[in-house]
Order: C-alpha cells, then sequence, then structure tokens
C-alpha cells in the first residue's frame, strides 16, 4: 500500500486517502488513462461525480456495454410527470439539426451518456469488473447546470503526465460560474472527508475544470477543527422526484452522444474485446477510417469510381495533419478529416467518410434492435423522448462544447427520388452535357496529337550534320558511328494523309453484359466528332431529375464529324464478335485516312492487325497508361441529360469530380 501511496504524485492527493484524477470528459485518450490507473494502482473505492439517483441505472447500463445508451433524469417540475411510455414510438423525419424547442422555457433533462469513450464511465466498469466499491458523491440537483468550456486537446496526455496536463490548464481554469456549481463541489468535498472513516485508498475521477476547486474546498474542511458533516448525509434520495431512466440512442444519433467518433469509438471497443493493443487508437482509427472508405468506395462504384491508391491516402493524412495543427489541435475532427479527403479524391469519397465515421461497431459488435427498443433520437443539446417531446438537454459529464459546422457535399439521392426520376424520364428526349462533350473532344485532340507524333517517329530518317541540324541530334545514332567523330541529326519527313477516327478502349476485354447501352451520337456543332460508343446504362443510375449517368467501356470518334449509320445496326458489320471488334470495323470502314489511332491498355493483337490490313487500314497504338488514371476515370463518366432545358440545373447534380 505505501509503494501505492508513493506512485501518486502529490499535486493529485488531497488528503492522505483520497486521491483526484483530472480528466477531459469524452476523450477516449483519458478513458484509456483511467483504465491504466485502475489497473496499475492499488484503490479500494471509487468516488463517482454523480448523483445516488444514477447509480442503479447508470452500472446496469454500463453492463450492457458495447452497447450504447442514455440515463436520462428529468426535472422535477409538473409539464414532466413520469409516465409510462411503452406505447409511444420516435418519429423517423425528425431532424435534430432543425428541429426546435416546443417550449424554451421548460428546464432541460439531464442525462449521462454511457460512452465507452468516457473516463468517468471506463472508471465504473473497471471497478465493476475488479469489484470495488462505488459511491456516487455529486449532490443531488432536479435542475442541473453544466460546467464546460473549451479545452486543449486531449491527445496530449499520451505523452504528458496527467497531473503535468492538469498543471499545464490550471492558471486557464476559471472558477465555479454558479451557485449550483460551487454547492455540488463543497458537497462532494465533504463526502469525500466522510469516506475516508471507511476507505484507505479512494480515488475520485472528476473534471480538470473541478479540480483544483475540490481541493481548495476539502482544504477547507481539513482545515477545520472540528468540521461539521452534518450537511453530507447518505440518506437515500427521493424517488418520487429523482427518477432516472434508460434508453437506447438512434445509430445514426450516436455522434452526438459519444465523444469521439462512433467509428473510433467502435475500434476502441473491439480492440478491448479481443485485447489488442489501442494505445495509438485514437491515431490509427483515422487511418483505419480512410481504409473503410476507400474498401467502401470501391465496392460502391467498382469500375466507375476512379482508383485511390495508397499514395492518395497518403495525401490526405498530411493535409488532415495540416488542417488539424491549422486549428491548433493534435488529432482532427470529422469536419478536418472531411474536408481533406474531399479536396484530395472528390464528393463521392468524402460522403463516404462521413457516413462511415458515424457508423458505430458495423458487425463485430451487437446492437439493440431499435424496433424491439424505445429509442432517443439526440441533436446538439436536446432530445426526442420516445413519446416524440422534444426537450433541451444538458450532460453530466460535459465535454467540450460542440458546434454545428457546414460543409459542401453533393449528397447521393435515396431510392423514393430515383424511383420518381425513373417513372418521368421520356424515353424520346436525350442529350449530352456540354463540359463532358469540351473535355472528352479536348482529349481526342490529344490522342491524335500523341498518334502523329508516333507516326512521324517511325518514318523519321537520319543523316550527317552538314550545316542545320534539322529536327534534332539524333543522340542514338550519334554514339553508335562514334568511331567516326561525325554527328547524325535526325529528320522528319512532312506528314502525310489524315488522321480521322481514334478507337479508346477503357475496358477491355469488355463483357457485353456490363455494357448495354450502345449507340451513336452525331455532333450538334463542328468542333465535335461523331462518336459511336458502349457504357452502361444511364437508367441504372440517375444522378438527378432528368439527369442519368454511364460509364465508357468503349468508343469511337470521328473528326471531322460526319454521318453514318448507327453502327451497332449496320448490317455491314454484324460479322463482328465482340464490342472491341465492331468499334474497330466501324472505324476503319468510315475512315477517309489510312492510319487508325487506338488507345487501349494492351497493343493490339495479330487478330485486330489482321482486321484493319482488310480494309488496308494501319492501327497507331497509345498506351492507356500514358495518360493519368485519374483523369481517364474521369473522362469515363458520361451523363445523359433527358432534354436540353435539364442543361440549365445540371451543374447542381453532377459530381465535378
Amino acid at each position: 500500500m505505501q509503494n501505492d501511496v508513493q506512485s501518486i504524485p502529490d499535486l493529485l492527493r488531497i488528503g492522505p486517502h483520497v486521491t483526484l484524477l483530472p480528466i477531459v470528459h469524452g476523450s477516449g485518450q483519458f478513458a484509456l488513462t483511467v483504465r491504466k490507473w485502475m489497473l496499475d494502482k492499488n484503490f479500494d473505492c471509487l468516488a463517482v461525480p454523480l448523483p445516488r439517483s444514477f447509480q442503479g441505472c447508470v452500472e446496469s447500463a454500463i453492463l450492457d456495454l458495447p452497447r450504447p445508451s442514455i440515463v436520462i433524469q428529468r426535472p422535477q417540475t409538473d409539464a414532466f410527470a413520469m409516465g409510462d411510455s411503452s406505447n409511444f414510438s420516435a418519429p423517423t423525419d425528425w431532424d435534430p439539426e432543425t428541429e426546435e424547442q416546443d417550449d424554451p422555457e421548460t428546464p432541460p433533462i439531464s442525462y449521462v451518456p454511457i460512452d465507452p469513450c468516457q473516463g468517468v464511465i471506463s472508471a465504473i466498469r473497471a471497478a465493476l469488473g475488479e469489484h470495488l466499491p462505488r459511491v456516487f458523491i455529486d449532490l443531488e440537483s432536479s435542475s442541473f447546470q453544466p460546467f464546460a468550456t473549451v479545452m486543449p486537446d486531449p491527445y496530449a496526455v499520451k505523452h504528458v503526465a496527467p497531473e503535468q496536463f492538469a498543471a499545464a490548464v490550471l492558471p486557464a481554469i476559471p472558477r465555479p460560474p454558479d451557485s449550483q456549481t460551487e454547492n455540488r463541489i463543497r458537497y462532494m468535498a465533504g463526502r469525500l472527508k466522510k469516506l475516508e472513516s471507511r476507505y484507505q485508498r479512494i480515488l475520485m475521477v472528476t473534471s480538470v475544470l473541478h479540480w483544483p476547486w475540490i481541493r481548495e474546498a476539502y482544504n477547507s474542511l481539513s482545515d477545520t477543527a472540528d468540521p461539521d458533516l452534518s450537511d453530507f448525509n447518505d440518506s437515500e434520495p427521493r424517488q418520487d422526484s429523482l427518477l432516472t431512466e434508460t434508453y437506447d440512442i438512434e445509430p445514426k444519433t450516436l455522434t452526438f452522444l459519444f465523444g469521439e467518433l462512433p467509428f473510433i469509438t467502435s475500434l476502441y471497443e473491439k480492440a478491448r474485446s479481443e485485447l489488442e493493443n489501442d494505445e495509438n487508437m485514437q491515431i490509427d482509427g483515422v487511418k483505419e477510417l480512410l481504409i473503410a472508405a476507400r474498401d467502401a468506395y470501391r465496392s460502391d462504384l467498382q469500375d466507375r469510381g476512379r482508383r485511390v491508391t495508397s499514395s492518395h491516402l497518403s495525401k490526405c493524412l498530411q493535409y488532415i495533419r495540416n488542417l488539424s495543427l491549422i486549428h491548433r489541435r493534435l488529432t482532427p475532427d470529422l469536419i478536418t478529416i472531411v474536408t481533406a479527403t474531399q479536396q484530395i479524391l472528390g464528393d463521392e469519397f468524402a460522403l463516404r467518410i462521413a457516413e462511415i465515421a458515424n457508423q458505430y461497431a458495423g458487425n463485430s459488435i451487437p446492437l439493440s434492435n431499435t424496433k424491439d427498443h424505445h429509442c432517443v433520437t439526440l441533436g446538439i443539446d436536446q432530445a426526442r423522448l420516445p413519446n416524440g417531446d422534444t426537450h433541451a438537454t444538458v450532460s453530466r459529464l460535459p465535454a467540450p462544447p460542440v458546434m454545428w459546422r457546414t460543409i459542401q457535399l453533393q449528397r447521393r439521392p435515396n431510392q423514393t427520388e430515383k424511383k420518381d426520376w425513373q417513372y418521368n424520364w421520356d424515353p424520346f428526349s436525350q442529350c449530352s452535357y456540354p463540359p463532358e462533350d469540351s473535355r472528352i473532344e479536348t482529349f481526342r485532340s490529344r490522342v491524335f496529337a500523341r498518334a502523329k507524333s508516333i507516326l512521324g517517329s517511325d518514318l523519321a530518317v537520319t543523316e550527317k550534320f552538314t550545316t542545320s541540324v534539322k529536327d534534332g541530334i539524333d543522340i542514338r545514332d550519334t554514339l553508335r558511328h562514334w568511331h567516326e567523330k561525325q554527328i547524325y541529326v535526325r529528320v522528319n519527313p512532312p506528314n502525310r494523309g489524315i488522321l480521322d477516327a481514334c478507337v479508346m478502349l477503357f475496358d477491355s476485354p469488355s463483357d457485353p453484359r456490363e455494357y448495354p447501352w450502345r449507340t451513336t451520337w452525331f455532333a450538334e456543332h463542328q468542333d465535335e466528332s461523331t462518336l459511336a460508343f458502349y457504357a452502361t446504362h444511364f437508367r441504372d443510375e440517375l444522378v438527378g431529375p432528368g439527369i442519368g449517368m454511364g460509364t465508357y467501356g468503349g468508343a469511337l470518334f470521328l473528326y471531322p464529324p460526319k454521318a453514318i449509320p448507327d453502327i451497332w445496326q449496320d448490317p455491314r458489320l454484324d460479322y463482328c464478335e465482340t464490342l472491341e471488334e465492331r468499334l474497330l470495323s466501324a472505324s476503319c470502314l468510315h475512315s477517309a485516312g489510312k492510319e487508325i489511332a487506338l488507345l487501349s491498355a494492351l497493343p493490339p493483337g495479330a487478330g485486330w492487325r489482321k482486321l484493319a490490313k482488310r480494309y488496308k487500314k494501319r492501327l497507331v497504338h497509345i498506351p492507356l497508361s500514358s495518360f493519368s488514371d485519374e483523369h481517364i476515370q474521369q473522362l469515363r463518366r458520361v451523363h445523359v441529360l433527358n432534354g436540353t432545358e435539364v442543361r440549365s440545373y445540371a451543374d447542381e447534380f453532377i459530381r465535378k469530380r
């Protein structure tokens, strides 16, 4: 016992038998610190900074972890008469961001969040596991007034001792702003003084904002020769006026209950259940979040999305770190993570970050069935109870205050909206999206230029340098004839003929079942090509009213544009067996030049070269890898508008990245 007492810093000891551990509520790092203290040091009693009326419900709810819940105590007013709400259910259309309180003069209800990353909850959980006595020592109050303020990033406690963290923030800790908090502090100090007669090693886990004032109140009692502790009796509270209730939480609103992100909280619980190391979970959890979002992104979009590589994730982490430092934080919040991923990987990826970050446990931790349990729907400082009433709320374990912040993300449509858009689609009217037309035509010009440079390099000759370097020094031939002490120069012949056809094969070999939409589009003006392509069907993915999206599998461009029969209905091409062969045959059939530009991942095989030779054409191959994968994935998306009038608002629904 003597060794345990000596290992506790003097700053945290307020008496021979009492130790205060100051924490920041709602911090996973402090929850780990509390658990470590409970396991490393020998205590025989845990003093809990909550009223005794909460003890039964709180401890019962903690035994149900990892299932989160909330313990509510309503204020003692006629408007909050306790009743049976078993026949009521929470409405499903409530938005906690926009909902207003029914009566702003009604006193708020107080609650205790059963959060695994809450330091006090972690202490009670450890005490229950070690069978230590728990004494709830806070003052009973029907109307609770919280005491919270902005605090330094709790992640600092990973690198400094708790007493060093507390000493560092001590000059900035204000005195209690109200009489209720002062009374509570004096009451808890008196209860601690009284507990010393029964226990030798008492630990109290309390807010860092309360810690110096509890110490001060305790010392004022100690300085009294014969302290009068009659006011600090242990009688049971009046159960008729201070009842508590336990409710489950609507899963979509868990972010308003937890101090950490629900996804990271579930990682803490998973590591606890599997006895894994969770010392770096607050940072590793961000990496796990990015990986989980990447897997969901790949699963949902498959070939339609951009390829998210480890380099992209590394840039996201670096961006997240920089934004966190700008905001004077050591760890990122959700808005920082979403902003960084949106800037680097676009709205689609950022949406999945936001969704997965608010998912608790996934499939690894069992949750309650919300259909069989009465759930509370939470917002910031407000809640909707199962009976449908909306009330203001205050936490008995208040974390640093939070506020609403906005970020512009283009949301995905729900199933009801998609059905309405499908029903209202006019099958006899469709057109393209002009910005995509300009983008794909610019890319087609780049492919033509690359093909012409390849043609020129194949026909180039070298000659000895005389009076001009012509088209540049040929290093290869110069080195080859170095013994002659002669410089050779390169001569590119003038470009002969025309290059008016380009075939782009983005997915080869292509599965015809994946690309059922095959059509030929004609140019609206002279700057556009005649375009024939096969793609996924735009009606399968509607992104807005009158806006569908498909993904190119392959495309044929004829420029300057010309009127041709639909290549997918032309009987002259019926001998082709694959989608790629039909595009190549159509390009050879309708091209006026002798060369066809072919953009594909692999060079053309003997069969394709034989097919081109049949039409007396030559395929000029441009590797698909010579262009950035990100740019290619963006070009593959094609949006179809249900009439030219849709172009006026299409920008609001089409993601730019």
